[in-house]
């Protein structure tokens, strides 16, 4: 191509791409940070990337510079989308754009494997994304994604601190976990109320089949839904004593003390006895 590429706020106001509220986006712009983040989720060579939530493209531009084998951007804002099919023709055959809901769309079908999410996620859905991703373990060899700073805590949370609860169980239990980088409110644009925090989450080499993870699911919405209560009241509706016992956890512990060994073992206790 013989036009370079534009400033990322040059396509902005071209496109009056206004990062709207209702979609949780704040865009980021600095290319320094986004070539951070892009660097990162390791080494991408050979790698299929999913980035969602791309918005004018800064980390797409990233990504796209780098040693991916292809990049895939989904895209719910059709002012965004446009935006991003713009790059296709600086990077052919390396770009694919899919306007498409993230939550609505099984990502493992857009490329092929090894791939990665790497993606400054919507904040208004990127928990349900996450724990989507969560339930393909398999299938992602690693996700690098950008959070609000407390729901990056929330993932990384040990037991018996203030942010551990389901978020961090689930995710530990199928991953590993690591909060590597942090940013401030004035890195976006608009900056949000909050700091951010990239979190790195790389699958375990085994994961949980569905129905252990949905035991999970179950067993960690009941212990952290009443977080005062004891687990034997907590879990009193998945028929708690005997799970307890069955699992050999104190009954008159609180959720917040197992570590992720114990929830794995009241999870298959859970779905062994829900088997029966």
């Amino acid at each position: 191509m013989s036009a370079p590429l534009e400033s990322l706020r040059d396509v902005i106001h071209r496109h009056g791409l206004d990062a709207r509220k209702a979609l949780g986006q704040h865009f980021l712009l600095d290319p320094g940070v986004t070539e951070r983040i892009a660097t990162l989720a390791g080494n991408l060579k050979g790698r299929h990337v999913v980035e969602v939530g791309p918005g004018p493209g800064g980390l797409t531009r990233a990504l796209l510079n780098g040693p991916a084998e292809s990049v895939t951007a989904v895209e719910l804002d059709s002012r965004a989308v446009l935006v991003i099919q713009e790059l296709a023709g600086f990077y052919p055959n390396r770009l694919k754009v899919v306007e498409a809901d993230a939550l609505k769309c099984d990502l493992t079908e857009l490329c092929a494997a090894p791939r990665q999410i790497i993606a400054n996620l919507p904040y208004n859905v990127a928990t349900p994304l996450l724990i989507g991703w969560l339930r393909q373990g398999n299938a992602w060899e690693r996700l690098t994604l950008m959070f609000q700073w407390e729901v990056a805590e929330r993932i990384c949370a040990a037991p018996n601190s203030q942010h551990y609860g389901r978020l961090a169980v689930l995710a530990q239990w199928c991953a590993e976990c690591a909060i590597v980088m942090k940013l401030p409110p004035g890195a976006f644009s608009p900056p949000p109320a909050v700091w951010s925090a990239v979190a790195s989450i790389t699958p375990h080499a085994q994961q949980p089949a569905p129905a252990l993870f949905k035991a999970m699911e179950r067993v960690t919405a009941a212990a952290f839904g009443q977080r005062r209560k004891m687990l034997r009241g907590a879990l009193k509706g998945l028929n708690g004593d005997k799970l307890l016992a069955a699992a050999e956890i104190d009954g008159t512990r609180r959720a917040e003390t197992l570590d992720i060994a114990e929830f794995d073992r009241l999870a298959r206790v859970h779905f062994a006895l829900s088997a029966q």
